[in-house]
């Protein structure tokens, strides 16, 4: 007899209405819109859509250790940091980032960005979302997103290139 978990069963299609989709705001000047998490793909992705405005600060410098992270750029441009590198995609650009691999990414000076950005396998990563935005409102602290980094596979290191990038240098 074949077991399988919700977050590994057989997926069905599925069609998200972009009407439907729940957004999130993470901060005051970027939102998250919710596509498709991993119970929902049958653990094959998450994927999820983020608007930066000009000046967002993105997402700070990260790995995760079982997923491998890919965006899409639908609009904008977005600066994004591999490694010790830091590239900008422009619109219709796309990237892949394995596991183990330090990345951090904001809308490239001067503008916005809107992404597609999806894990392959999935993670459950929408509750990840919804912290986001419950520190962003005042209802969470910092250290409850650190405390979540295993649960979400989102680990979070310095990176002295990204810090420079952000400050202008």
């Amino acid at each position: 007899m074949t077991t399988t978990t919700a977050a590994h069963r057989p997926a069905e299609p599925l069609l998200v209405r972009a009407g439907k989709a729940e957004t999130l705001q993470d901060g005051p000047t970027s939102l998250i819109t919710l596509l498709a998490d991993a119970q929902a793909t049958g653990g094959a992705l998450t994927a999820n859509r983020a608007t930066f405005q000009e000046g967002s600060p993105g997402a700070p410098a990260h790995f995760h250790t079982g997923a491998t992270e890919m965006f899409h750029v639908l609009d904008g441009a977005l600066r994004v940091l591999v490694g010790d590198e830091i590239l900008t995609l422009g619109r219709g650009d796309f990237l892949t980032v394995p596991p183990g691999v330090p990345h951090a990414f904001a809308p490239a000076p001067g503008g916005g960005a809107e992404v597609l950005v999806v894990f392959t396998p999935g993670l459950d990563r929408f509750d990840y979302y919804r912290l986001l935005e419950r520190v962003h409102r005042g209802e969470a602290t910092v250290q409850g997103i650190r405390d979540s980094s295993r649960r979400f596979d989102n680990h979070y290191v310095d990176s002295p290139v990204w810090s420079r990038a952000l400050a202008g240098g």
